[in-house]
C-alpha cells in the first residue's frame, strides 16, 4: 500500500459486525458523494473500492459492533490511525441486532446455527464501539439517514458542531402535522422516547415507531410504559418493542428488564 499525499483530508470507512446498511447509506448519497469526493480523499472504503491507502486518516467512519476478538484488536488499530472517529448506526452505538446474543447463554446461538461451532471465534457479547475506544460522534439509526451523514461530514470538515436534532420522533410527528398514532389510535409506539432522524417514517403511514434510532437524550421510558399500558400494550409486547435494533442501549435495556420476556431467545 502506498502512502497517500496529504493534499486533502483523508476519509476511511470501516466495517465490523453489521449488515452494511449504513455504508450503503453513504453510497446512496450518489451525486452528493461525488461532490464530497472532491473535498476529501476516500482512502479506505471496501464497499466502494478495493484500493486502500495507508493511514493515518483525518476522519474514520465505523459501522458495526464489536463481536469477535479480532474486532477488539482492529478497533484499537482504527482508533490509533484516526484523528476523528464517527460511528454509524445502531450496531456501532448500541450493539445492534446481534446484541440480542447478550441476553442468551454464551454460545447458544452459535450452537444452534453452525454444525461445528468450535470453529467460530466470537465473543459472548456484542458491544458498541464506545465501550472499547473513544468515539468523537455517534450517528444513530438502523440504517442512518444519509442527510444526517452528509451534515456530520461537512461539519467536521468545516470544524463546526454538527446540526443534528437531539429531540424525539414524537416531536418530528408534531412538526410534520402527523396525528399521534399512540393517543389517537391506541397503536403501540416508541416515538416519545426514540431519537429523531427518520422523519417519523412509520407514524406517517399509520404505524408505531420501532425505535430504530435508539433512545432520545431525555427518554422517559417509565412514563411511556404507563401510557402503553393504558392503550392495552402488555408487558410482553413492551419488552419485545424494546428488544430489537437498540436492545443493548442502557435506557432501553433497563426498561426491558422491568417487563422481561421470560423467553428472550424466542423473540
Amino acid at each position: 500500500m502506498n502512502r497517500h499525499p496529504a493534499t486533502r483530508p483523508t476519509l476511511a470507512v470501516w466495517k465490523f459486525a453489521s449488515c452494511d446498511g449504513c455504508q450503503l447509506s453513504l453510497l446512496d448519497c450518489e451525486d452528493d458523494l461525488l461532490t464530497l469526493s472532491e473535498a476529501v480523499d476516500i482512502a479506505h472504503f471496501t464497499e466502494m473500492s478495493t484500493a486502500t491507502v495507508e493511514g493515518p486518516y483525518d476522519i474514520s467512519l465505523v459501522e458495526g459492533s464489536i463481536s469477535t476478538p479480532d474486532d477488539v484488536r482492529r478497533i484499537h488499530e482504527v482508533r490509533a490511525q484516526s484523528k476523528t472517529l464517527i460511528t454509524l448506526g445502531a450496531c456501532a452505538s448500541a450493539g445492534g441486532i446481534q446484541g440480542l446474543r447478550n441476553f442468551a447463554a454464551a454460545g447458544s446461538y452459535t450452537r444452534s446455527v453452525y454444525a461445528h461451532p468450535e470453529y467460530i471465534d466470537d465473543l459472548a457479547t456484542s458491544t458498541p464501539i464506545a465501550e472499547h475506544v473513544t468515539v468523537d460522534f455517534e450517528l444513530r439509526g438502523c440504517p442512518i439517514d444519509k442527510g444526517q451523514l452528509l451534515e456530520v461530514l461537512l461539519a467536521h470538515l468545516a470544524r463546526r458542531r454538527p446540526l443534528i436534532a437531539t429531540s424525539s420522533v414524537c416531536e418530528e410527528c408534531k412538526r410534520a402535522g402527523i396525528a399521534c398514532v399512540l393517543v389517537g389510535r391506541g397503536v403501540s409506539c416508541l416515538g416519545p422516547i426514540t431519537h429523531a432522524g427518520c422523519g417519523a417514517l412509520c407514524p406517517s403511514i399509520g404505524r408505531g415507531c420501532f425505535g430504530c434510532f435508539g433512545p432520545s437524550e431525555s427518554a422517559n421510558t417509565n412514563a411511556l410504559a404507563e401510557q402503553l399500558r393504558r392503550v392495552g400494550t402488555s408487558d410482553l409486547e413492551l419488552s419485545r418493542l424494546l428488544h430489537t435494533f437498540n436492545a443493548a442501549a442502557p435506557v432501553f435495556l433497563a426498561q426491558y428488564r422491568r417487563h422481561a420476556d421470560p423467553n428472550p431467545e424466542a423473540t
